[in-house]
């Protein structure tokens, strides 16, 4: 009898230590990810902590990208991946980086703002860990990743969120929302930290206008919308003209004041950059979806949204065709060329120009709908 205990426990135990290294070494891998190609602009790559120091070696340290154009000229910064889960705000900042020619000025892009919540995932949720696109260079895979920074980077939660320096409460998880944390601080935790080096770039080179890129859920009203500093509105208001008069809808509304944290506000407050928020219209992230899948993430495409619609309880239409990762990406990438084009008639002496970046008409109009899904997004990069 003691010698199958013996046998029992020694299986047990060999069963234990596979699962640790598999796990582990799952662990590892999701902290390497996926970074763009050089596109044709790109002439160097930077590190956040280049601008903040007490980002060296974390794991809240990210690529920037730097695409100078041959002319002088103003400067605009593209953060993509606040949330790690928003798939169209990393997407829109791959294409830019691989495809944008910028003739003038110099265009800053973070596709992972929050690195460290690219490297976990929201288990309870449900959700993917990677997705794949067949692009010009073969198959690519990206991480699908989690709203908050990674808790083994940042740990415990407090009951309750302080932010620094309004003292606005929250709910304690939202110490790890990058998106609750600015300006940040330079002794603060690694959110704060990684809000403050995102500050610390604006101020050092001078950035006139930035963009942050979001998803919501259909059920959000703040959705197919535009949310801009107070300093950021005449701009946003003529952008958000032009992109209705291309036949997007957006809609557009000034950054609360009593709302804290939150890249509208206080970079525009705390910086001199125009602050320009960006949502799009994303399934996965709703409380009223089905299962979590590809088809849902990349196509847009979700049975308990068509419920919902019949109900009246969406904020955005929604019909069979969803709304595919060309679309989302689609109205980032016009919505960016429209309001920097706004800043550029404002500030014909800080211009940036750019081309070959594919808008809203390359990627979702002009698609075939055996294209969408990815299919289209993919084709446009390397």
């Amino acid at each position: 009898m003691t010698k199958k205990n013996y046998i029992s426990a020694a299986i047990c135990l060999v069963v234990a230590v596979a699962v640790m290294v598999s796990t582990s070494m799952s662990f590892l891998a999701a902290r390497e990810l996926p970074l763009p190609e050089w596109g044709p602009s790109v002439t160097e790559v930077k590190m956040l902590s280049d601008w903040f120091d007490g980002l060296k070696d974390t794991n809240g340290d990210t690529p920037v990208y730097v695409l100078k154009g041959e002319k002088e000229g103003g400067s605009v910064l593209i953060l993509g991946g606040t949330h790690a889960n928003e798939v169209s705000g990393y997407m829109s900042a791959f294409t830019f980086i691989e495809n944008a020619v910028v003739e003038q000025g110099t265009v800053y892009v973070i596709p992972y703002t929050n690195h460290s919540a690219m490297t976990h995932n929201d288990p309870s949720e449900g959700n993917l860990q990677y997705f794949t696109l067949q692009t010009k260079s073969g198959e690519r895979t990206f991480r699908y990743g989690s709203r908050a920074t990674n808790p083994v980077d940042q740990w415990p939660d407090p009951d309750v969120y302080i932010h620094y320096p309004s003292g606005q409460q929250l709910s304690g998880s939202e110490t790890r929302n990058i998106n609750r944390a600015y300006p940040g601080r330079p002794d603060g935790n690694l959110t704060e930290k990684m809000a403050y080096g995102v500050a610390e770039l604006i101020r050092a080179e001078d950035i006139g206008i930035t963009f942050d890129l979001h998803e919501a859920s259909p059920e959000y009203p703040v959705i197919n919308a535009t949310v801009a500093h107070q300093d950021a509105m005449e701009i946003a208001s003529e952008g958000c003209i032009n992109l209705l008069l291309s036949g997007i809808e957006m809609s557009l509304e000034q950054s609360p004041t009593n709302f804290h944290g939150l890249t509208h506000r206080e970079l525009g407050d705390y910086t001199d950059t125009k602050a320009i928020l960006m949502e799009t219209a994303n399934a996965s992230q709703g409380r009223l979806r089905g299962a979590t899948t590809v088809e849902q993430v990349l196509g847009g495409q979700d049975e308990c949204y068509l419920i919902s619609e019949e109900l009246g309880m969406l904020y955005v239409p929604w019909d069979e065709t969803g709304h595919p990762i060309e679309e989302r990406c689609g109205r980032h990438l016009q919505g960016i060329y429209e309001y920097v084009t706004a800043y550029n008639n404002a500030n014909p002496d800080k211009a940036i120009v750019y081309s070959e970046v594919p808008g809203y008409s390359e990627l979702f109009l002009e698609a075939d709908p055996d294209e969408l899904g990815g299919a289209r997004l993919g084709s446009f990069l390397m």
